[in-house]
């Protein structure tokens, strides 16, 4: 995808400088994973404490891209909320709302709608890998404008970072062609061109049973995942379960270049104990998994346990969570609703100010 020039290559003045934001959303269709809490979760609350401000979203619009029940989406939106509140995003430092309640969100992905190209989605790998095999015009227009809709989550709020994972960097890259042709379009300065946030041992953490493939709550094996809502049992009984291979574990990390499984395990450890590979590594060199699972899996009920303890609180109390969702909605919204104006003005159209 060929990136436009943006207004400030083209003409030699100066750009903007946008305040710190960071905005993330995750798509509540479906439980949430070990996975999401290393990929994301967990870095959500590290970007909190680090002083900047922080939107967190529950993307219910893009989970109707491909068809939900209503029943169930509302609950994996209130489920995922309490996920985040209780890996320690805290509502009141933090914006955590859901997408469908702040409707500038659909208003200015229209006008990106109008602004990407559809040579531009076609390209998107995701796109390619849902209608893989397919009929591809059986699927919906929205699962092909997708990253159209994401670009407004992002820009709607001026947000200068958006943590993601390896799977997300090219939708991210189209989110900052957007702004780029926006800007360009118009001869404005006004969107700024977001940078991705990807660290972390296990930014993308593997599934249980196949270390080439993403840990992920569609997967038809409940084994492949570590789920939030799992008690300790379960999550001990998975990693016991993980599929790995008869060596011991290196001396370097070079030693799991060719070991995917080992590698996805080693990562975990790492990630959930706030360590680099290499102290793991060292700490376990030549031990066998029968080692190194048990270890893994104390670690991870340590960690986890506490999380699904307050998940569970939190669900029992549903119109708490409606609060919490409802109150950052009306927080986002006034962020982003003057950011909207100014695009409607920036693109020509008429604005009454109606109350």
């Amino acid at each position: 995808m060929s990136s436009p020039v943006s207004p400030d290559q083209k003409g030699g003045q100066t750009p903007k400088t946008f305040m710190p934001r960071i905005f993330s959303g995750i798509q509540p269709s479906g439980g949430l994973t070990l996975g999401n809490y290393l990929g994301a979760l967990k870095r959500f609350v590290e970007k909190q404490d680090e002083g900047i401000e922080t939107i967190y979203c529950m993307v219910d619009m893009h989970a109707i891209t491909t068809w939900q029940e209503p029943a169930k989406l509302r609950q994996q939106t209130r489920e995922g909320a309490a996920a985040f509140i209780a890996a320690g995003i805290d509502p009141k430092r933090s914006i955590l709302f859901n997408q469908s309640q702040v409707g500038a969100h659909a208003e200015l992905g229209w006008i990106f709608n109008c602004v990407a190209r559809m040579g531009w989605m076609g390209r998107m790998t995701q796109w390619k890998d849902k209608t893989a095999g397919k009929n591809a015009e059986a699927a919906s227009l929205g699962l092909f404008a997708y990253p159209s809709l994401m670009a407004a989550d992002i820009l709607l709020y001026h947000a200068t970072m958006v943590p993601v994972g390896e799977d997300q960097k090219q939708h991210l890259e189209l989110t900052r062609d957007i702004a780029i042709k926006f800007n360009n379009d118009y001869g404005v300065d006004f969107f700024p061109v977001v940078e991705p946030l990807i660290e972390g041992a296990a930014t993308r953490v593997m599934s249980l049973r196949d270390g080439t493939k993403k840990m992920s709550k569609s997967d038809p094996s409940d084994q492949s995942r570590i789920n939030l809502t799992d008690d300790a049992d379960t999550i001990a009984a998975k990693i016991r379960k993980a599929k790995t291979d008869p060596a011991p574990l290196p001396d370097t990390a070079e030693g799991l270049k060719d070991r995917p499984e080992a590698r996805n395990l080693v990562n975990i450890y790492a990630a959930l104990a706030g360590h680099t590979v290499d102290q793991v590594i060292r700490d376990f060199a030549g031990a066998q998994f029968g080692t190194f699972k048990p270890a893994l899996a104390d670690l991870a009920v340590a960690k986890l346990s506490p999380i699904t303890s307050e998940m569970n609180r939190l669900m029992a109390d549903p119109a708490e969570i409606d609060r919490i969702l409802g109150d950052g909605a009306d927080r986002a919204d006034a962020i982003a609703r003057p950011i909207l104006e100014q695009v409607y003005d920036i693109t020509g159209m008429i604005r009454s100010r109606r109350k």
